[in-house]
């Protein structure tokens, strides 16, 4: 898992409340069994007027000229301004790797469902929690013009190059995974040492469990 320390990146507004994961990646786009291949199909239904099929490149679909994530001013954004509730519905972890795979590494919300937050630390998506005071001023900023913003996860902290700061809170746990780019595998392989001595010495105080 790539880690998280801090990223630069362009802010971009998806201004609507309980977006789940089927709106983030739709069901009929599950049928990979890789991680990858899923950004094309992000936010599907919102994004284009046809009906997509896997397979289906972005250049040979009809763009929404109405969503504001097909604006030309939002291309290459990194960052996601979202509203409350976010990645709610069905377990998927899809939903992240759509949302990484298009290009953003970090998305900003007054609140997750649960879910959609544990499958962002272990993908390396950072989900900034902050309250909606701070969240409505964001959109405020990105509304009056190109907002770029610099995330720092050491400092916990959201600088916009102007210099304004907003400060959040990550769990210590989570933040020392995603800095140091451990998913649960990777957190299980930190201790491969004493998992393989403790293999060893197993095998030496009860041998008929190994026994074949």
């Amino acid at each position: 898992m790539e880690a998280f320390v801090t990223h630069r990146g362009l802010a971009a507004p998806l201004d609507r409340a309980n977006v789940d994961t089927d709106q983030i990646i739709p069901k009929q786009f599950l049928k990979a069994i890789g991680r990858t291949g899923f950004g094309d199909n992000l936010f599907d239904a919102w994004r284009y007027l046809d009906e997509g099929a896997i397979g289906k490149t972005p250049n040979e679909r009809e763009l929404n000229p109405n969503f504001v994530l097909n604006a030309p001013r939002y291309q290459g954004a990194s960052v996601l301004l979202a509203r409350d509730n976010f990645g709610c519905g069905s377990s998927r972890e899809h939903a992240v790797w759509a949302l990484m795979e298009h290009g953003f590494r970090c998305v900003v919300a007054p609140s997750f469902a649960d879910i959609f937050l544990t499958n962002s630390f272990n993908n390396g998506l950072l989900p900034i929690t902050l309250p909606g005071d701070m969240v409505d001023d964001l959109f405020a900023r990105v509304a009056a013009g190109e907002l770029w913003l610099t995330v720092d996860l050491r400092a916990q902290s959201i600088q916009a190059d102007s210099g304004e700061t907003w400060a959040f809170s990550i769990d210590g746990q989570l933040r020392q995974r995603l800095l140091r780019g451990l998913d649960d595998i990777g957190l299980t392989l930190a201790h491969a040492d004493a998992i393989r001595a403790f293999e060893r010495r197993r095998r030496a105080e009860a041998p008929w469990v190994f026994a074949t």
